[in-house]
């Protein structure tokens, strides 16, 4: 709220004055001219008390069907339906964002064939970074090729309208790529900008609103992962989804961060390859490793990725160092919560790794953080250091302390079936699991081990 600007007064004649002066030129006195303290206006006092009838009346909460079901269109892909919801909503807006080459613009020109296809609308795809031409190459190589899918390149917002406005009675979903580089005429600024993005965003967003159509917005991320522009941006929309994945690897994670329209912690899995994304609907088989015997070093676990569980595996190596200061390496773990494990396992172990090199990692470019790894991460790091196997139908669940103990993580009737789904009959998990089990658990059995110690020793038993 400004404040008002200093003002004098002549505290003889009270004549108001532009600045201070040692005499008044009202009365003529002298050293009667004052400073007056500023004022500031009260908060809600410029707004007028006076209201206007609502559009819409309040309802009683009793008299709202709570079961009215929201109508849905499929895309034609699971896995993006899965992570949505179910499907689009008419009206819906999403903000798609993630990394340079993570494969935003791949999925949405599929997701829009798809569209298209099934429902047998005009799907208009907006590019203010690529030319059409450009599009075109992209859709021969992921073969998008329906009649219904039409494309256009500008980064005016005026002639962005106009191409809806062109097709909108026959509109089933509008996608625009991307909502950084498209810009008003009407709003100082570049594109790009904090009020130039939010003037796209909002207009955008009341023309999907008012019409019903589905609409979807590609994010720019900044170097810390974060859409770029304001933070105002993802509450006007109402779906924001990642796509999160390592540039040096094929796997692609979708995940949903806000959905007013479903789940918030879902997670779908893609496959980035030549001829675009290809689902993954089981995408335990890519983060388990294959082979006839087992080796030293590794481990399997289930973690969980939003409301999935996924089968993983950890691998440890212990190597003899000529170094002065042994080399520890991470992958796809967190480094400071792997160093933490890897000193209580040698405690609680019996473990004398101080002068081994060290080296821990996951496969299939997944990245965990969920500490239910942990018993695994230290099965595997006390396998590969005193050189025994771990069988293959094995699994480890739990979160290790600092004091060894095996304490329970959430989901555990979840993990255990997907693990016994995939053939792991034999589960490490921490005490109180079996109390906890439903018929979910698949047939699984289940070992109970308070501390490191009893897995340890629980794990010499699977092997007799």
């Amino acid at each position: 709220m400004a404040r008002t600007a200093p003002a004098f007064r002549c505290t003889n004649c009270q004549a108001p004055q532009t600045k201070w002066l040692g005499r008044c030129p009202q009365c003529r006195e002298f050293g009667t001219v004052v400073e007056q303290e500023a004022t500031t206006a009260r908060p809600g006092t410029r707004t007028s008390m006076v209201g206007t009838a609502p559009r819409k009346a309040a309802q009683q909460l009793s008299a709202i069907d709570p079961e009215k079901r929201v109508k849905r269109t499929s895309t034609g892909m699971a896995e993006f339906d899965r992570v949505v919801g179910g499907g689009l909503v008419a009206g819906q807006v999403l903000l798609l964002s993630g990394e340079p080459g993570a494969g935003k613009s791949t999925l949405l020109l599929t997701i829009a064939d798809r569209v298209a296809e099934r429902t047998g609308r005009r799907v208009l795809y907006i590019s203010g970074e690529e030319s059409v031409e450009q599009i075109a190459v992209r859709a021969a190589r992921i073969s998008a090729s329906s009649t219904n899918l039409y494309l256009a390149d500008d980064t005016d917002l005026a002639t962005v309208i106009g191409h809806i406005e062109a097709h909108a009675d026959e509109l089933a979903l509008i996608i625009v790529d991307s909502v950084q580089t498209i810009a008003s005429g009407d709003v100082d600024g570049r594109a790009g900008g904090v009020a130039q993005v939010m003037e796209v965003a909002q207009v955008l967003t009341r023309i999907a609103k008012t019409r019903g159509i589905p609409l979807c917005l590609v994010g720019q991320v900044t170097k810390e992962s974060t859409v770029a522009g304001p933070r105002a941006l993802e509450h006007t929309v109402d779906t924001t989804l990642a796509l999160e994945g390592d540039r040096h690897t094929s796997l692609r994670l979708l995940r949903a961060v806000k959905n007013r329209y479903g789940p918030a912690d879902e997670v779908s899995c893609f496959e980035q390859t030549d001829t675009g994304m290809r689902e993954v609907p089981d995408p335990s088989s890519l983060f388990r490793g294959h082979r006839e015997q087992p080796v030293p070093g590794t481990c399997t676990t289930v973690t969980i990725e939003g409301r999935r569980a996924l089968l993983t595996e950890v691998q440890a190596l212990v190597a003899a160092s000529t170094n002065p200061n042994p080399r520890r390496g991470v992958s796809g773990l967190d480094a400071a919560r792997v160093a933490m494990l890897v000193a209580v396992t040698e405690r609680h172990a019996e473990l004398k790794l101080v002068d081994k090199d060290l080296f821990t990692a996951t496969i299939g470019g997944i990245r965990l953080r969920d500490p239910g790894a942990d018993l695994a991460i230290c099965l595997a790091v006390a396998s590969a250091g005193q050189d025994f196997t771990i069988p293959d139908d094995v699994t480890a669940i739990g979160e290790v302390t600092l004091s060894g103990d095996v304490r329970p993580v959430p989901m555990m009737a979840q993990r255990i079936a997907e693990a016994s789904r995939l053939g792991h009959q034999r589960v490490l998990a921490p005490a109180g699991t079996i109390a906890q089990l439903d018929h979910r658990s698949g047939g699984a059995r289940v070992y109970e081990a308070a501390s490191l110690q009893d897995a340890l020793r629980a794990l010499a038993a699977t092997q007799a």
